[in-house]
């Protein structure tokens, strides 16, 4: 609990019972003085009334005046009539009154009167003598709650009194000491105040103080030293080229093969911004162009440079990667810097070049025979030539399916070269897409069968022609199909439909597979991509030379997945008209 929250507390909780104990006070005040003013004015004033009739009475035979007073006390007494038995009383002595002022001397009825007055004085004396009972009673009723409530009100002031300066003043004292223990550079000094109060707050900053001089302390300038040399030793002896940045950009490090290849000098460079230098030399500023985005999308990418180096154009693979640190004390993460590291590819490059010549030399060689297999098969095919029995017509078939399923295979191999050299040829022409599709889907049926897997289409009666390269978007609608029976269980089914909008024609093919999770979907069409883990086979190329022929007629080709819920693949054609 905050300490403002429990001052606030206290305090109005000692001011509630002092305004309670006044209210208290006040009250059985009251009630007791209404107690005693039930007395004075009603009992009082009977006795005063009484007692001067009767003074009156005696000097009635003397004084004339007197019999008025008499008449105007009594009037008196007839309309201060407070007690029970009081008016049949006042009511006798009024009757007793008139018999006397037609009989002046007639002492029996003087007498009557005397006896009227003792009665109503002493029936208020009763009266006096019960009230002041009450009264006794409520003195003592209003002494027992007030002493009630003052004992409570000092308790609570007494626990207030104990408790809350040691609240304040213990962690003051402790942090007082601890801040002279630090003082005297014993750094292994820590404060320990539980709760959620402020004390817990300065508590943790002051240990976060005690931990980093503690850490400062315990580092030696020769130790940091040492180290900052063997760092610089590893990132000099490295084969690749490093340039390190601090989070203001400036350049703190960059090894023999960075200065080497952009023919910069270290002492040209370092603590510079690496800005300043990409103003005139070439390299740098290509190495920075990320930092014109979003360093942290551009950590995660590698991207490819041409450079001149030993002697030949090579190839280097940009990789940025951030410097990320928790400084001491603290939770959040914070990046001090960054670095730049060029992976030499150039050996990968050329032989990727040289495999990508193999395959296309191997696929165009491989034609040639095809070709003659073709024809040689359709000479046997030929009755002219003689005739063949039933087992020889059915390896003739056989022939003829693996050499279709080699000339497919040499097709694809052929279209992976034009990919990778980027020489795709296209023959754009109008096409129907219906029979593109038809032809996909009669391609990929006994590869279905296999897989008790059925192929569903969903064609409309009319659908428009669109401009396209007939025998690669073929193939691209049959590797997606192809792809959904690989990724499809058991006896499941594939759906192939076809519909249209006002530009595009557009072709779906929805499986209830495995899906994809959504982290990799944006992924899928990179080159040589596979999902991790994936126990299926492939080069990672099928979907990246398919969106590669898509895009090349002016289309589109999207994806939409859940794992778990099959994917969903759409082909956008451009429509003719």
């Amino acid at each position: 609990m905050k300490i403002k929250t429990k001052l606030t507390l206290g305090v109005g909780l000692l001011f509630f019972l002092i305004v309670l104990l006044v209210a208290l006070g006040v009250r059985q005040l009251h009630t007791l003085a209404n107690d005693t003013e039930n007395i004075l004015v009603d009992n009082y004033n009977s006795l005063d009334y009484s007692r001067n009739m009767l003074k009156e009475l005696d000097k009635i035979e003397t004084d004339k005046q007197s019999l008025e007073k008499f008449q105007h006390y009594l009037e008196l007494q007839s309309r201060n009539i407070t007690e029970i038995g009081e008016k049949e009383l006042t009511e006798n002595l009024l009757e007793d009154s008139q018999t006397f002022l037609q009989q002046p001397d007639n002492k029996t009825v003087i007498l009557l009167i005397r006896n009227d007055l003792n009665a109503i004085m002493k029936l208020n004396m009763d009266s006096i003598q019960r009230k002041s009972i009450v009264a006794s009673q409520t003195a003592d009723r209003a002494i027992l709650w007030i002493s009630i409530t003052g004992s409570m009100c000092f308790i609570i002031a007494f626990t207030l009194l104990i408790n809350l300066p040691s609240t304040i003043a213990d962690p003051i004292k402790d942090l007082t000491e601890s801040i002279r223990q630090i003082a005297g550079k014993n750094y292994s000094r820590r404060v320990h105040f539980e709760g959620h109060s402020e004390f817990g707050d300065l508590a943790r900053s002051f240990n976060t103080m005690a931990e980093k001089l503690q850490e400062y302390s315990d580092s030696s300038l020769a130790r940091l030293m040492m180290e900052k040399k063997r760092i610089e030793t590893l990132i000099n002896n490295m084969h690749d080229p490093v340039i390190g940045l601090d989070d203001t950009q400036k350049i703190l490090f960059a090894n023999e093969e960075a200065l080497k290849i952009s023919g910069l000098k270290s002492a040209d460079i370092i603590g510079k911004p690496v800005q300043d230098i990409a103003v005139y030399n070439d390299l740098i500023r290509s190495l920075i162009q990320h930092l014109a985005g979003n360093s942290a999308d551009n950590s995660s990418k590698n991207e490819t440079l041409t450079i001149y180096a030993d002697n030949k154009e090579s190839y280097f693979e940009k990789q940025i990667v951030p410097i990320v640190i928790t400084p001491t004390g603290e939770t959040e993460k914070k990046e001090i810097g960054s670095f730049i590291i060029l992976r030499n590819v150039t050996l990968y490059k050329e032989l990727d070049y040289a495999k990508t010549n193999f395959i296309a030399t191997v696929s165009h060689e491989f034609k040639t025979p095809i070709a003659s297999m073709k024809m040689s098969l359709q000479l046997l095919e030929n009755e002219s030539i003689g005739p063949l029995n039933e087992e020889q017509q059915h390896l003739i078939a056989s022939i003829k399916d693996d050499t279709k399923r080699l000339l497919r295979t040499t097709g694809e191999l052929l279209n992976i070269t034009q990919v990778e050299t980027g020489k795709t040829q296209l023959e754009i022409e109008k096409s129907n897409v219906l029979q593109i599709v038809t032809e996909a889907v009669d391609a990929t049926q006994k590869l279905a069968e296999q897989k008790n897997i059925k192929l569903f289409t969903a064609f409309p009666d009319t659908i428009s022609e669109v401009w396209a390269d007939r025998e690669k978007t073929t193939w691209v609608i049959s590797n997606l199909i192809t792809n959904a029976i690989r990724y499809s269980y058991e006896n499941a089914s594939i759906q192939v439909q076809l519909s249209e909008d006002d530009s595009y024609v557009k072709i779906i093919v929805k499986d209830s597979g495995l899906g994809i999770s959504s982290q990799y979907t944006s992924k899928i069409f990179d080159r040589y991509f596979r999902i991790p883990g994936s126990e299926k086979e492939g080069t990672g190329l099928g979907l990246a030379i398919s969106k590669e022929f898509i895009e090349a007629q002016q289309g589109l080709i999207t994806v939409e997945s859940e794992l778990g819920s099959g994917s969903t693949f759409t082909v956008f054609l451009k429509k003719t008209i």
